[in-house]
């Protein structure tokens, strides 16, 4: 009697996937050459009726969102306000599934642990639960497949008032962990599925996101005739400088587009200086209008207000260690692959493409003699000339890091690799950033 049970038992309490795997394997003792059943061409048709109907859905949400960003048609506002508030989206999701992943990793290892402190109890648990059912009179329980299985038969058995108190203290310890088993599992089902949600919800953002800044450049485009030539003219050009001083020198001379939006800089710089020194040093606030074409602020004035540009974590900071022997003059923030980055601040690009080991290199001009250059991306979703707002989606991250030869590092996720830059020497960009994610400036 006790053979049978200390199997149910093994199985009950913390390996029933091992007796479910087992049924599977005898059920594959049939033969494999078996023609197949009615059953399974109807759940094959079934299944391609459910990909068609989510394949139409897919299509109306398409079609539904093609729709809606037409509808903006030129009103720059709001095309900058759907932007900015997108790509915020998009990161604030990111933000919620890394924890919704580092939670679970946790509650796994907790599950884990729970069933290995069992699984080393299996005698106990067998000798508790078989005493119990005995002074019971009750049979075994038909099939003990789940922790649930064993936890409702342990509870049935100390309802019974023939339960020695050194069985039942023993048997309501044990029951206890199966009951924690039992809740934790719950909770991971839940976080699963939020985090499935998250995972959905980040999906179709970002292809609203694909299809905002897709008219941006558009709208871009159409203003700017010769851009291609241009952005050509700029990666020929940045093949003839061995250095970052010499690329932006380079591009804000010989570049039309590039030598404008340095022109502008310069000339919004001045008006912010001066309108500085009418006002209070201006506050987050200043980022909400979507409509400007000039910084919203001098760039000196936006210390411990810019965001960071991309959702990760820093791994060098400037001044630290380069690896080379020489000292790190920007930060680097690893992320995750495909993630959004975002521009930290108002500013006119003057460059973007490929540079040197800097893998796709962004350059912006903020005014005062500011340069902020952000490098690492996978792709670059704007243009030489184009003025961005705070905030405003600019780049995505590829799966690999794209600058590990200036980082000296074997790193095995993406890196964004950030510089400020005055009067082209490095500075600290740690004064600048906010404090924490609710002071940062999303645009």
């Amino acid at each position: 009697m006790r053979a049978p049970i200390l199997n149910l038992l093994l199985i009950a309490g913390v390996t029933g996937a091992s007796l479910a795997q087992a049924q599977t394997q005898g059920q594959t003792i049939a033969p494999q050459a078996a023609a197949i059943s009615p059953d399974a061409i109807k759940q094959r048709e079934q299944e391609l009726d459910a990909a068609r109907a989510s394949k139409k859905s897919a299509e109306e949400a398409q079609a539904k969102l093609k729709t809606e960003i037409t509808s903006l048609g030129q009103d720059r506002t709001q095309l900058n306000q759907q932007l900015i508030d997108t790509a915020a989206n998009v990161r604030t999701v990111e933000t919620k599934i890394d924890e919704a992943e580092a939670r679970l990793r946790s509650l796994n290892g907790r599950e884990q642990a729970m069933r290995s402190s069992l699984d080393s109890r299996r005698a106990d648990i067998v000798e508790v639960l078989a005493a119990l059912q005995r002074a019971g009179r009750r049979s075994p329980p038909a099939l003990l497949v789940r922790p649930e299985d064993a936890l409702q038969s342990l509870r049935t058995a100390m309802l019974l008032g023939a339960v020695v108190p050194e069985l039942r203290g023993r048997a309501e310890k044990i029951a206890g962990e199966l009951g924690e088993l039992v809740s934790l599992r719950k909770t991971i089902a839940t976080e699963r599925d939020q985090l499935a949600s998250d995972r959905d919800k980040v999906r179709n953002d970002q292809t609203r996101l694909t299809a905002l800044v897709d008219e941006r450049q558009r709208q871009q485009a159409s203003r700017e005739k010769d851009l291609d030539a241009e952005n050509s003219r700029a990666i020929t050009l940045s093949r003839q400088v061995g250095d970052l001083q010499g690329l932006i020198a380079k591009m804000e001379q010989e570049l039309q587009s590039a030598a404008k939006a340095a022109e502008k800089a310069a000339e919004a710089a001045k008006q912010a200086e001066a309108k500085a020194a009418l006002n209070a040093k201006p506050g987050p606030g200043a980022f909400k209008d979507r409509s400007r074409s000039t910084p919203a602020m001098a760039f000196a004035a936006a210390k411990g207000l810019l965001p960071l540009p991309v959702n990760g974590n820093k791994i060098r900071d400037f001044g630290g260690s380069d690896g080379l022997g020489g000292v790190q003059k920007g930060i680097s923030l690893a992320s995750k692959p495909g993630s959004q980055v975002t521009t930290p601040c108002d500013g006119w690009v003057v460059y973007a493409g490929p540079f040197r080991s800097y893998g796709q290199l962004l350059i912006l001009n903020a005014g005062g003699g500011y340069h902020v250059l952000i490098a690492g991306m996978e792709r670059i979703s704007v243009n030489i000339g184009q003025f961005v707002l705070t905030g405003e989606p600019v780049a995505s991250m590829g799966s690999t890091s794209q600058v590990a030869s200036i980082l000296a590092t074997n790193a095995s996720q993406p890196v964004l690799y950030v510089e400020f830059r005055k009067d082209g020497t490095p500075i600290d960009p740690g004064p600048w950033w906010a404090a924490n994610e609710g002071e940062k400036v999303r645009g």
